[in-house]
């Protein structure tokens, strides 16, 4: 299997379907790189390099008991893009990947980056300060420690109705696809499940999303139940100097069901754009 290492000699596990002009894939928490594989199958059935890869802690790649924070997830990524010699690239991000991905472009990817999209992602900032009275009170996050601390593995399974909206009138959200969810967290080695959550939680990408300077593509549902849309596309949309946003109205925060098809024609028509 392809892996990279990094300098502080973490193997960062990728998958590298296809040829063309390369797009990147940043997973969501808590799960691997395999929750891309429908968007990485529709990039390079398209004519586009597919790369994805699994976060450190998570997925295939190393279980780190340091550098589960969102500097060196992107630091992480600046290392596969030089070692793969990517440019003219196109970074997708969904929910924690979405800061992995807006951090990278800001600060690592200028000059290689040409798009940014994001799907139901964390920044600007999903926790409430002084700064962000609107956010998620502390308290939340706090219970997501908690509930990992006590039972991880049950706590995944209810999480996944939640993140599928599968606890809404008229889900169309298979068990399989909780199933799924519930298996790629269980991957994750345990010392980065529980860092990051304040990594998605606390960090803040303001400046981030001011200094892109690309086409960038904001996507979320307006029943995200993970990612409170008003304290995130909403705000992230205001914050880039050429963005798009679109919201997908009574769609969950997981990717799939009739979400996801209507989703995957919206980032095929970016990336060709």
């Amino acid at each position: 299997m392809p892996y990279i290492t990094t300098d502080d000699g973490t193997e960062i596990f990728y998958k590298d379907w296809g040829t063309g002009q390369p797009i990147i894939f940043s997973h969501g928490w808590p799960l691997s790189s395999d929750a891309w594989d429908v968007e990485m199958k529709l990039a390079a059935d398209n004519g586009f390099r597919a790369i994805a890869h699994d976060r450190r802690g998570h997925g295939r790649s190393s279980q780190t008991w340091y550098g589960n924070d969102m500097d060196t997830y992107a630091a992480d990524l600046d290392a596969l893009v030089r070692a793969l010699d990517l440019r003219d690239l196109i970074v997708v991000g969904h929910s924690t990947g979405g800061g992995e991905a807006v951090r990278f472009a800001a600060r690592h990817g200028v000059g290689r980056v040409v798009k940014v999209a994001t799907v139901g992602a964390v920044p600007p900032v999903m926790v409430q300060s002084d700064t962000n009275p609107e956010g998620t009170p502390i308290e939340a996050f706090d219970s997501i420690r908690d509930a990992l601390l006590a039972d991880r593995s049950q706590f995944f399974k209810d999480l996944s109705a939640q993140f599928f909206g599968t606890n809404r009138p008229g889900s169309k959200i298979s068990q399989g696809q909780r199933d799924q969810f519930w298996r790629l967290g269980m991957q994750a080695g345990f010392a980065a499940v529980h860092d990051c959550v304040k990594a998605f939680s606390e960090t803040d990408f303001t400046e981030d999303l001011k200094a892109l300077d690309v086409p960038v593509f904001i996507a979320q549902g307006d029943d995200d139940q993970i990612v409170p849309i008003a304290d995130a596309a909403e705000k992230a949309i205001k914050l880039v100097k050429n963005g798009q946003l679109k919201v997908y109205p009574g769609a969950p925060h997981g990717i799939a069901g009739p979400y996801q098809q209507e989703l995957d024609k919206d980032l095929l028509a970016f990336w060709l754009s």
